[in-house]
C-alpha cells in the first residue's frame, strides 16, 4: 500500500524583506550604539517607592506607558516622521515638535541623546542622502534630534515598511526596559521574557493605533511616569540616567 505524502513548503522571504528584517535587527539591537542601556524611563524611581516591585506591576507599567504615554506619543512621531519622508514635506515640523513633547528633562535627555547617536551612527553605516538632508535640515533649523523621529525618516529612506517599523521600535523599547528592570526589582530572566510576552498586544495595538493616527491625535495620561522621572532627577542613588 502506498501512502500519501503532503510536502509542505514554506513561503520563501524575498530578499527585499530579509534586508528589512537585518537592518531592523541591527538598529533596535542593544549592541545599537546609542546608549539605551542607560535609560529606564523613570522605572528606576518607581522601582524606588515600591511603585513598581514584580512582573505583575511592571507589566501594568510599561502597559500604560505604551498605550497612554511616550509609547503612543512616540510611535505617533514615528510614523509622521515616515510619512513626511514619503510625501517629501514637513519633517522639520515634525522634527521640533518632537523635540518639545518631553514632561521632563530626563525623558527629553532619553530621546534627544538617542536621537543624535542614532543619526551619527546611521549616517556612517548605512549612508543615504536622505539622512544627510535631515541632519543638515536640523542643523540649519537648530532643531536637536529625537530617537523616533530619526527612525521614522532611517526606515522611510531605507525602504522599511511603515507597520514593521513600528512593531520593531516599540518592541526595542519594552525589551530595554524590562532589560533594566531585571537590575532594579526581584525579577529574573525568564519573569523578564514572559513580562516581554505579556505585552505583546499592547505593542500590536499601539502600532496599529499610530499608523491610524495625525499629529492632532497625539496626548499622554501616563502621570505616574513623568511624576517618577521629576522625582528621579533629584534620586540620591542611581544606575540609570532616566
Amino acid at each position: 500500500m502506498i501512502m500519501a505524502t503532503t510536502i509542505i513548503t514554506a513561503t520563501p522571504i524575498m530578499t527585499t524583506d530579509r534586508l528589512h528584517l537585518l537592518r531592523l535587527q541591527a538598529w533596535l539591537s542593544p549592541a545599537f550604539p546609542i546608549g539605551g542601556f542607560s535609560y529606564s524611563h523613570g522605572l528606576e524611581q518607581a522601582a524606588a517607592l515600591g511603585w513598581v516591585h514584580d512582573r505583575e506591576t511592571l507589566v501594568d507599567w510599561l502597559d500604560t506607558d505604551l498605550r497612554h504615554g511616550a509609547g503612543r506619543t512616540d510611535a505617533i512621531l514615528l510614523a509622521a516622521a515616515f510619512r513626511a519622508v514619503t510625501d517629501g514635506d514637513g519633517i522639520a515640523e515634525i522634527a521640533e515638535l518632537a523635540a518639545a513633547l518631553r514632561g521632563t528633562a530626563e525623558l527629553a535627555l532619553e530621546s534627544t541623546t538617542q536621537g543624535i547617536s542614532f543619526l551619527a551612527t546611521i549616517r556612517k553605516a548605512w549612508p543615504h542622502r536622505q539622512m544627510e538632508g535631515l541632519h543638515s535640515l536640523l542643523a540649519t533649523n537648530r532643531i536637536t534630534p529625537t530617537f523616533p523621529v530619526v527612525v521614522g525618516v532611517a526606515c522611510a529612506a531605507h525602504g522599511i515598511p511603515l507597520p514593521l517599523a513600528l512593531q520593531f521600535t516599540l518592541h526595542a523599547v519594552v525589551a530595554n526596559y524590562v532589560n533594566a528592570s531585571l537590575r532594579l526589582i526581584k525579577m529574573g530572566q525568564t519573569d523578564g521574557q514572559h513580562a516581554i510576552a505579556a505585552l505583546e498586544d499592547a505593542v500590536m495595538e499601539t502600532a496599529q493605533e499610530a499608523l491610524d493616527s495625525s499629529l492632532d491625535d497625539i496626548g499622554s495620561a501616563s502621570l505616574s511616569v513623568d511624576i517618577a522621572s521629576m522625582r528621579h532627577e533629584t534620586q540620591y542613588s542611581r544606575l540609570f540616567r532616566s
